[in-house]
């Protein structure tokens, strides 16, 4: 699928190379053609590597089943990171299609991942939830500290309930 991607792209640049060098286009148009290829390339970039099981960035989703986690401690060379595997819940149960996450290290959901794994290792499945951190409220959305960050919680899935007979 990635050699497709590459192909299709490796394409298109060559379309591009033609209508600047043959093409009777003022040149505004073909300043724009540049530009918008341009930010095709990051955006396809984005894309590859969310589909080439780099760990995401973005943010966790609301219920997820933690599968597995990986922790590096900070060093005086590196911040530290956590590594988390999660498969998220929706309504009718938990996505086949488990995902990596990449977060900052915090010391408290490091000690939360590690009772999880501990857990995970007896049997016992742990579920996460992730709520996003209300900001200060000063400012535009974006620019506001906090908004993008995550109170992320991990405890013990509650053990299934069955139907009466």
């Amino acid at each position: 699928m990635s050699l497709a991607i590459i192909l299709g792209f490796a394409a298109l640049l060559f379309i591009t190379l033609v209508a600047l060098l043959w093409s009777h286009w003022p040149a505004w148009l073909k300043g724009v053609l540049v530009l918008s290829v341009t930010g095709l390339y990051f955006y396809g970039h984005d894309a590859i590597h969310s589909i080439w099981g780099i760990p995401s960035t973005d943010a966790l989703p609301a219920k997820f089943v933690m599968m597995a986690a990986v922790v590096q401690e900070p060093t005086t060379k590196t911040p530290g990171v956590l590594y988390l595997w999660v498969s998220p819940l929706t309504d009718n149960g938990p996505v086949l299609e488990p995902r990596a996450y990449k977060l900052p290290y915090s010391r408290k959901l490091h000690t939360q991942i590690e009772e999880g794994i501990k857990k995970g290792r007896d049997g016992v499945s742990q579920l996460g939830t992730a709520e996003a951190k209300a900001g200060t409220g000063k400012g535009l959305g974006i620019l506001r500290p906090g908004n993008d960050e995550q109170e992320i919680k991990i405890r013990d899935l509650p053990a299934p309930q069955l139907p009466e007979k």
